[in-house]
């Protein structure tokens, strides 16, 4: 089915671009068979968080920016016959309920594959021939969100119903730490728009030094782009590295006029493409899992004592 057909009106974002071609390289040799969108938290893989975000948000579609060696992901999402038949006959209906909320999520799947690896821009670029014109949101699926304090806020929902209200793009943004800076795509942004609970965005600068750092404020991997964005995508230079950065089209697009809002993260954000960010999103999921949260938060007392 063409993406146009279930996509409109054109001020709602429907459709979510999720890049997960890469090698995930911090992860080795963990990821040297299995992607790290598949890693578990707790028991439940990292990509299935992120689809549930996406779901509750109220997106549609999902495309998959993809790789040869990422069927494993499309497949998990797939009904799964076997195992239901299983769990039936040994009456696991706890589970039974859970694998098949997988294979149920509200959103359709699609994947385009990226012949080659050539940055996040051109990974979002594949994309283009099936948005057709239209807005869309990008999410990486190594940063997790956690409400933390259970207050049902989802970011991207709120990021999608502000597109829908006023039609600007924007990005998520969170505060990192002086020697976290290098690491990210950090913005510039004016402080007149802080009191309407958004900042104006300016510029980006991808992994400044902390002494060159225009903020502390970086991307959290939560983007939406109205249907103008994939032009300036589309006229962005390949870098000295090789690559098509993301960061480059997003200023050429804020040169260019256009509106590009920042918001201020609510929760906490794991980075799982890290080592470190993905032992402590483990640590913070299990302490809140319905199963083992009250066990865990036990044994972490008496190994603190």
């Amino acid at each position: 089915m063409n993406l146009n057909q279930v996509m409109r009106p054109s001020n709602n974002v429907n459709t979510v671009v999720i890049p997960v071609a890469g090698l995930g390289t911090r992860l080795l040799p963990a990821t040297k068979a299995v992607p790290k969108e598949m890693l578990p938290i707790v028991n439940k893989p990292i990509i299935q968080i992120i689809m549930e975000e996406i779901e509750d948000a109220g997106f549609k579609n999902v495309l998959f920016i993809t790789h040869s060696s990422k069927n494993s992901i499309e497949n998990h999402f797939d009904k799964s016959f076997e195992l239901e038949a299983t769990l039936e006959k040994r009456i696991k209906r706890g589970l039974l309920k859970e694998i098949r909320s997988v294979s149920r999520l509200k959103v359709s799947i699609q994947s385009i594959r990226q012949g080659e690896t050539l940055g996040l821009g051109h990974a979002v670029l594949c994309a283009k021939p099936m948005l057709e014109n239209m807005p869309f949101a990008v999410v990486l699926p190594d940063m997790l969100i956690k409400d933390d304090l259970n207050k049902g806020i989802n970011n991207l929902k709120m990021m999608r119903d502000d597109y829908s209200k006023s039609g600007d793009s924007s990005i998520l943004l969170s505060r990192a730490s002086k020697k976290d800076i290098s690491k990210y795509g950090i913005v510039k942004f004016k402080n007149s728009s802080k009191a309407k609970g958004f900042l104006h965005l300016t510029g980006m600068v991808e992994k400044p030094f902390l002494n060159k750092a225009p903020s502390n404020l970086f991307a959290t991997g939560r983007y939406i782009f109205n249907e103008k964005f994939m032009n300036y995508l589309e006229k962005t230079s390949i870098d000295k590295n090789g690559e098509i950065q993301l960061t480059n089209a997003i200023n050429s697009f804020i040169e260019s006029k256009n509106i590009l809002k920042g918001f201020l993260l609510e929760g906490k954000l794991f980075d799982c493409g890290d080592k470190l960010g993905y032992a402590i999103a483990n640590l913070e999921y299990a302490k809140t899992d319905k199963d083992i949260s009250k066990d865990f938060i036990r044994y972490l007392k008496k190994k603190t004592k």
